[in-house]
């Protein structure tokens, strides 16, 4: 460990130009506390990922001669004085940040878009962040996703063929403008197909990735404004089951509110689409606030669901997903009772470093567990501003994401953890 040269701290220019400071170590910070990444969680920046520089943010590193973490306001470069600006790396679908940058906000600072921000650094020639591969999933790998010359003209024949069909008008967008993967399959016929279907959601989350207030940060991208048909749904869905390799089709989506809120939509389509076909996986992806729904749901013939929460505790989830009209109770409730049904249940757990893994964060995981028999536990990067996300949830001080897995591991040997739905033949 002493004979380990870690990567150098990353730093960005007031004209957005990114180096590495002379001498200050990659440093991270897990919730409000600065420390120096484990050897294991350093990995070379995986292909697809983006560099974000982050306004209003002092970067911190770690001074090996004085054995502690300092701020870098400004740096001489070649003669020059120049003052210095946090970078982040977010990383590509399938990795989980175990450390976030870190930093110090100064006055004034803005509040940063909703991207997950973690730590990055440079050594060997290429950039190192913090993370964990949890889902090797083949069907995400970013270089499946990258010729946009053939999406448009892909996109161009499907709604040449559907000219009248506002749900394969809203996934092209989200396809072309929004660069969303799973919208992108379905114009490729392959994988997960997304069907976004409900303009209004019962909760209100901090970090919507679809609608925000003006005064906060921007939202990724803007919802669907209309419910489509139930031949609209069957319209996109239907080729997809029956001839797409390895079909899934999703509710719920990013650029929707809460699909349960559309329950009889959803029910005649799935109803119709198992008449038509048993081919491929049908998935719902909601926050689980209408238990007798998801029933219907899976009487219908639903193959799984996925619940997301970013806490087991109703005082942090209240925080961040603010409810509407529905308890924490229902939430579990959908679980015990979608499970009982014979559906595949899984959570998509929002992990933010320094705060998911909490020892009473990881106690409640392991209660949530033992109470709903889940099969799969989603891991996904939470997408937020990380000074807004702490104020909201307090201090404190986690036992490193890659020891919280660890310990559900061991307390469940057959939960499974991933980053993707699965397909019904992954199900076991």
């Amino acid at each position: 460990m002493a004979d380990f040269e870690y990567p150098r701290l990353i730093l960005s220019d007031p004209e957005g130009n990114i180096f590495d400071h002379p001498s200050l170590k990659l440093s991270g910070r897990a919730g409000d506390r600065f420390l120096l990444p484990l050897l294991s969680e350093l990995v070379p920046l995986p292909k697809g990922s983006q560099l974000f520089t982050l306004p209003g943010r002092t970067p911190i590193g770690w001074d090996e001669a004085k054995r502690s973490f300092v701020s870098s306001r400004k740096v001489n470069l070649g003669g020059k004085e120049v003052a210095c600006t946090a970078v982040a790396a977010f990383l590509p679908p399938g990795y989980i940040r175990t450390l976030l940058p870190a930093t110090q906000l100064e006055p004034k600072a803005p509040t940063l878009p909703l991207w997950a921000y973690s730590a990055v650094g440079w050594k060997d020639g290429k950039f190192w962040a913090t993370g964990l591969f949890i889902d090797p999933n083949p069907h995400w790998d970013p270089k499946y996703f990258g010729n946009d010359r053939l999406l448009k003209r892909r996109v161009h024949l499907f709604l040449s063929h559907t000219p009248q069909n506002r749900l394969l008008e809203q996934l092209s967008r989200c396809a072309l403008e929004y660069h969303c993967f799973a919208a992108k399959n379905v114009f490729f016929r392959r994988w997960e197909c997304p069907l976004p279907t409900s303009p209004s959601c019962n909760a209100d989350c901090l970090g919507c990735i679809s609608l925000q207030p003006s005064e906060c940060c921007p939202a990724s991208q803007e919802r669907i404004h209309f419910v489509p048909t139930v031949d609209e749904v069957l319209g996109v869905a239907l080729p997809h089951l029956e001839k797409a390799e390895d079909a899934i089709l999703s509710f719920g989506q990013g650029c929707e509110g809460e699909p349960l809120t559309q329950w009889r939509l959803l029910e005649d389509s799935i109803l119709l689409l198992r008449e038509k076909t048993d081919r491929g996986t049908i998935n719902l992806n909601t926050n689980g606030s209408f238990p007798k729904r998801l029933v219907k749901l899976c009487e219908a013939g639903l193959d799984s669901v996925r619940v997301t929460l970013n806490s087991p505790h109703l005082k942090f989830y209240r925080r961040y997903h603010r409810p509407k009209g529905y308890s924490f109770g229902e939430v579990m409730d959908s679980l015990v009772q979608a499970k009982e049904k014979g559906i595949y249940t899984s959570i998509n757990l929002l992990v933010f470093p320094g705060f998911t893994d909490r020892e009473e964060e990881v106690e409640g995981l392991i209660e949530l567990i033992r109470e709903t028999n889940l099969d799969l536990i989603q891991m996904r990067n939470l997408n937020i501003d990380p000074d807004l996300y702490l104020k909201t949830v307090g201090r404190g001080e986690g036992m490193g994401i890659a020891k919280m897995i660890d310990v559900l591991r061991k307390a469940f040997p057959s939960l499974q953890f991933g980053y993707f739905n699965r397909t019904q033949e992954n199900f076991k």
